[in-house]
């Protein structure tokens, strides 16, 4: 079975589907979370996403150490770390997240509701993807960020745990997972008000775990496959411009998982909303609104690929193999949010340096 053709979308269709549904129903969104933890001192979001990111983290190293997956192969842990791209990328996709008011994973999940803005937000992203990989953009992508590219062969990978061990002078990814999820969930769990948040546990937990399930079913088909297979988990930014490629032209290459994946979402999410009754048909209001959440897809879409992925990408799936990229794209995106928020609801990217979180009522 594993090694059918369609075994891949089919099972990243099913994934997303659980996915999309959760997302939908309890409202789990990166920039949302983002924008109440710094202008309304909310932080019930913010700790879902990361509890989402430690679920995954949990499970993957779960699975690595167990022998069930060998996540060594995954670009994610590249001996080449692109600094450059991790941190440009990452100012360049928060800032355009704050432009849209979501990532490209929360533009599939609004599509599903019914939102016509997302589904020219994720046009937008998928082509600007594209561009970015293997276009026009990929040129400059090329110079500024494999070129300059830093080599951690040293350490066999980009790991936090090869990373540790080549430091320490002993085998410490064990130790490196203990220490990076006992610190996770020491702070999400730290608020009294979030251990009774019980939907919004099971809303990381199982988001969590969906991606981690990536790891383990293109893994298995690898194994299988007597045809390449690309090891991944999920990430909103290429696979938005292979669905569309896959949509519009008929190349012979069958869609993979991540492109069942991103299909999956907006199915799951649609069902949600209509069975919660919340389907509302959304579209720009005027023209000013539209070149805005073009240029957001557009800075996500490049963004993203400089940085080898999203919020999800890298804050979940790429954090879930302890990649040292997670931490410096994900804080590269949070800066880039605050400066768009900043720009946009002040009026000054100055605001962001100045403006503290607003204090407890």
């Amino acid at each position: 079975m594993t090694d059918a053709a369609w075994f891949l979308p089919v099972m990243g269709g099913l994934v997303g589907i659980v996915i999309g549904a959760v997302a939908r129903r309890n409202h789990f969104c990166t920039m949302a979370a983002l924008e109440r933890y710094w202008y309304a001192n909310d932080s019930r979001g913010l700790r879902t996403w990361v509890l989402a990111a430690t679920a995954a983290i949990i499970v993957t190293q779960a699975m690595s150490f167990g022998g069930l997956i060998d996540p060594s192969g995954s670009f994610y842990l590249n001996h080449r770390f692109g600094l450059t791209g991790a941190i440009a990328g990452g100012l360049a996709f928060g800032f355009g997240m704050a432009l849209v008011g979501t990532c490209g994973f929360g533009a599939l999940v609004r599509l599903g509701g019914g939102s016509l803005r997302s589904l020219v937000v994720l046009i937008a992203l998928g082509l600007s993807a594209l561009a970015a990989q293997r276009g026009v953009i990929a040129e400059g992508r090329i110079h500024v960020v494999d070129n300059l590219a830093i080599n951690l062969g040293f350490a066999g990978d980009q790991s936090l745990g090869s990373l540790a061990s080549h430091a320490l002078g002993f085998d410490a990814r064990a130790l490196a997972a203990i220490v990076i999820i006992a610190g996770l969930l020491a702070w999400i769990f730290a608020d009294k008000g979030f251990r009774r948040q019980y939907g919004s546990i099971a809303t990381g937990v199982t988001i969590g775990c969906a991606v981690a399930a990536g790891w383990f079913i293109t893994h298995t088909a690898a194994q299988a496959s007597f045809e390449p297979v690309q090891l991944e988990a999920a990430s909103f930014v290429v696979p938005v411009g292979d669905t569309i490629v896959q949509l519009i032209a008929l190349t012979g290459v069958l869609p993979d998982y991540g492109v069942g994946l991103v299909v999956g979402i907006v199915i799951g999410a649609a069902a949600m909303a209509w069975n919660k009754r919340d389907v509302r048909w959304e579209a720009c209001d005027d023209a000013r609104e539209l070149g805005r959440h073009l240029l957001g897809a557009f800075l996500m879409g490049t963004g993203g690929v400089f940085a080898l992925g999203c919020t999800i990408g890298q804050g979940v799936s790429a954090a879930s193999v302890l990649a040292v990229s997670a931490p410096v794209v994900m804080l590269s995106i949070a800066v880039g949010a605050r400066l768009g928020l900043a720009y946009l609801l002040e009026g000054s990217l100055t605001a962001a340096l100045t403006t503290s979180r607003a204090e407890t009522p």
